[in-house]
């Protein structure tokens, strides 16, 4: 009996041993190897294979196990016999047992779901709408009385259910990648910001795809449930059964008298027996056929239940129940709006970090870093005072003579206030509250000339902003390219208004209309679609952006 056959055959073994990785390399080669249909390897072809690492012993002893787990076969090798002692000597070819080959296949779609991205395809949504187009036509057809065709029904429906698993099972995987991609948005910094671009852009054209293509397609499913999809299902069902295989029939343990007279008949007559058993068999399998558990009938039900579970589920992923169970479409597009969020709130943090800004915890562990780099316990005060501020009360000056006698006998840093000696305060600073010898007050000082100067400076402002103000107000809506060349002060008032007006515009792109805070001027703005990239001359430079229509409209210039 060759090895790898027994019965304690435990394939899955591996993964956990302890030399999983060298059994690992065993089994991959045994797969390469079955790819180019090699069917047996030696020892000596596996440890070439696997290359610089493990010896020869080391590898007839992994294959020995691999066969007693049941992931080889292992088959005693004759072929390099020239001698007794050769025969006697254990030799074997080995092979993928077909649990092995199995295990192997499970472990590769492990892995491959595993490693899966998935995509957000637009394209299969458009296919869907596409097909789904053509059944209502069938079903329209249908439902006037022309019997459907079912070839052309079947394969509708076939690449139909196709496209549509296509498309959930890439999203639901491309979801989870992005969640990875989030979670570990940190490891790769230089990366992450040089993905997250492309992959904003790709979700919003996604989520627009989907908000609009979705929609249509919710829509024909409704109309194709209006027009009756039942019989085309039954149609597809009846195609589908045509070709179901004929089953076993179990066999029968309790006696019959049929078949008691047809074992006697065949004990009498061995020809006669044969024949009335194929005629029994005959009998039987049209019975079964008519009204068993494996009839066609039944067949035909299994195969209209898959595809009413499956049309349910496709009409279910688009169409929302009423206020109680969102469609898996209108859950994916929140789930990819919230996942844009989430990218700008990571980028947001991650420029965050790189501006400098920090919290306390980090504040902290620089300022003990600091401390453990000071040369002496001076410096370490001075760090203290300045990093805190506790520094002593400025009216509780101490005199020369306290000093001396506080170097002259040192006060112990943890001497409680009650049992540490006196301070010796100045007189006047307890009877008055100030060291300050009271007398006549400071002299006033004239500042009329540093009021008139600042009123000056008041007065020219308001004229600039005046002047400002006049020359920005237009007649009417203007583009910006149509602006002429502005000073400091109208490009200063510009750009507030502009900002203003950016800061009330609507998501929608509708335009903006707006107030300064002062109330002296109004401004209305609206982009316009398609616009090039204008360029506004100033004295402090060049500004750039994308057109608009602009009115100004200086409200305290309307009121005179």
């Amino acid at each position: 009996m060759p090895l790898g056959t027994g019965s304690t055959a435990a394939p899955f073994a591996h993964l956990q041993a302890q030399h999983a990785t060298l059994y690992r390399q065993v089994l991959d080669v045994f797969v390469r190897a079955k790819q180019r249909f090699t069917v047996h390897l030696r020892p000596e072809d596996v440890v070439a294979e696997i290359g610089a690492g493990p010896s020869l012993e080391t590898v007839r002893a992994a294959l020995d196990q691999l066969a007693d787990w049941g992931n080889l076969r292992a088959d005693p090798d004759t072929g390099r016999v020239t001698t007794v002692e050769d025969f006697h000597r254990a030799r074997y070819l080995y092979q993928l047992s077909p649990e092995g080959h199995a295990v192997e296949e499970a472990v590769a779609a492990y892995e491959a779901a595993l490693g899966r991205r998935g995509a957000l395809q637009s394209v299969a949504l458009s296919d869907i709408a596409e097909q789904l187009r053509a059944l209502l036509v069938v079903a329209e057809a249908a439902a006037a009385g022309e019997l459907p065709d079912s070839a052309k029904t079947h394969l509708l429906m076939m690449s139909l259910v196709d496209r549509f698993t296509g498309l959930a099972d890439n999203a639901q995987a491309f979801m989870a990648s992005l969640r990875r991609a989030i979670d570990f948005a940190d490891a790769n910094v230089a990366a992450f910001l040089a993905y997250k671009e492309q992959l904003i852009a790709y979700l919003e054209r996604f989520i627009a795809d989907l908000a609009n293509r979705g929609a249509e397609i919710a829509l024909l499913a409704r109309q194709i449930e209006a027009a009756g999809v039942d019989p085309l299902l039954l149609v597809v069902a009846q195609r589908e059964a045509a070709d179901a295989a004929p089953t076993e029939v179990p066999e029968d343990t309790g006696t019959d008298p049929k078949s008691e007279a047809t074992g006697t008949a065949a004990q009498a007559d061995p020809a006669a027996g044969a024949r009335t058993e194929t005629a029994a068999g005959v009998t039987d399998d049209v019975g079964t056929d008519a009204g068993g558990p494996h009839s066609h009938e039944a067949a035909v039900g299994e195969a209209l239940d898959a595809w009413r579970q499956r049309w349910v589920g496709l009409r279910d992923w688009f169409v929302s129940a009423d206020g109680s169970r969102p469609s898996q479409a209108r859950l994916l597009r929140t789930a990819a709006i919230g996942a844009i969020r989430q990218l700008l709130g990571i980028v947001a943090a991650i420029n965050e970090r790189r501006s400098g800004r920090s919290d306390r915890t980090a504040d902290f562990r620089r300022l003990a870093l600091w401390f453990a780099q000071v040369p002496d316990d001076d410096a370490a005060h001075r760090l203290w005072h300045t990093a805190f501020g506790l520094s002593p009360a400025r009216h509780l000056t101490v005199t020369a003579e306290t000093l001396a006698v506080t170097e002259q006998q040192p006060v112990p840093a943890a001497t409680p206030w009650a049992q540490a000696p006196r301070l010796q305060i100045s007189p006047r600073l307890r009877r008055t509250g100030s060291y300050e010898r009271r007398g006549s007050p400071n002299r006033v000082l004239d500042r009329t000339e540093q009021r008139r100067l600042l009123a000056e400076r008041m007065r020219h402002e308001a004229e600039q902003t005046a002047r400002a103000r006049a020359a920005l107000a237009t007649a009417g809506p203007v583009t910006l390219s149509e602006l002429a060349r502005l000073d400091s002060a109208e490009f200063r008032l510009f750009l507030q208004l502009l900002g203003d007006a950016l800061a009330a515009s609507r998501p929608d792109g509708s335009g903006a209309e707006t107030t300064t805070s002062d109330g002296t001027m109004a401004v209305r703005l609206r982009r316009v679609a398609g616009g090039a990239t204008v360029r506004i001359v100033t004295e402090d430079g060049v500004l750039a952006g994308p057109e608009h229509l602009i009115e100004i409209v200086d409200l305290v210039g309307a009121d005179r």
